[in-house]
């Protein structure tokens, strides 16, 4: 089976850097017409020479997520050049935490306003174009924080989350037009914002622990899956949750895997 998006049309938001640049490569790679979204031009100035070198066709929009004037302005845009929309990654977001007691309002709207309402209301303009078409995929980052937040994370997961929750109850409006609806949830992934690999051997070790699959993932096996739920071989997937974290947390205690096949001779620990 071959996954083809060839002149799919593919919006993706937060491409500036990190894994939403890696999805807006991947996707051009499998034929995608990339559209991508980012708040910082410098940044999507970056991402657009990345594009061009794959020669695929691709538009750049400053835009932020956050702002339905300028999302409908994008949409409009999009819809007239290339006649509607099938593909929508909503992969901008943005972390902010602290401990509850000491988190103020400023941060946990912010949070909340780019993670969950971004994503409804990008959501919200693209639907529509979908509808009219009868088709689409669309595909919302949460975060393994949805499934079990850690210390300090209150307003990160708790918007993260709810981008799990808002998405099935879209999968259940849109199935009618044959639209899917899914989200992911990025565990160990090293980024500029988490800095997994920049932190010393003893906590990358002790993290590393809670895998199934002990080793940091890559910013490409996101990209892939974004990919299969884009496709036609995703089309009967909807309404889902998908973790991509390396089996974090799959037992109580993944490392005794690893010391047992280290005791068998299978297994050395690199950290």
């Amino acid at each position: 089976m071959l996954i083809d998006l060839k002149e799919r049309v593919a919006i993706v938001t937060g491409v500036g850097r990190g894994i939403g640049r890696e999805i807006a490569t991947t996707l051009a790679r499998e034929g995608a017409i990339v559209i991508a979204i980012d708040i910082n031009e410098s940044d999507l100035v970056e991402t657009a020479n990345e594009l061009g070198g794959i020669d695929a066709v691709h538009r750049e929009f400053v835009c932020d997520v956050r702002d339905a004037s300028r999302i409908a302005e994008v949409i409009s845009d999009i819809d007239a050049e290339f006649g509607g929309i099938d593909i929508l990654v909503n992969n901008a977001g943005v972390a902010g935490n602290g401990p509850i007691d000491e988190l103020d309002e400023k941060t946990w709207d912010f949070v909340h306003d780019v993670n969950l309402k971004g994503t409804f209301l990008m959501c919200r303009a693209v639907v529509p174009v979908m509808k009219r078409r009868k088709f689409g995929r669309i595909i919302n980052a949460a975060s393994f924080a949805a499934l079990v937040p850690i210390y300090a994370s209150g307003a990160y997961a708790s918007s993260k989350v709810a981008v799990a929750h808002f998405t099935r109850a879209l999968a259940g409006e849109v199935g009618p037009w044959n639209i899917t609806a899914n989200s992911y949830a990025p565990g160990m992934v090293p980024t500029v914002i988490n800095r997994f690999t920049e932190r010393p051997h003893a906590e990358q070790s002790q993290l590393l622990d809670t895998l199934s699959l002990r080793h940091w993932g890559d910013k490409a096996d996101i990209a892939n899956l974004i990919c299969f739920l884009a496709s036609d071989l995703a089309g009967y997937i909807t309404g889902t949750l998908i973790d991509v974290s390396g089996g974090k947390l799959a037992t109580q205690v993944p490392r005794l895997a690893y010391e047992a096949a280290a005791e068998a001779g299978d297994y050395e620990f690199d950290l």
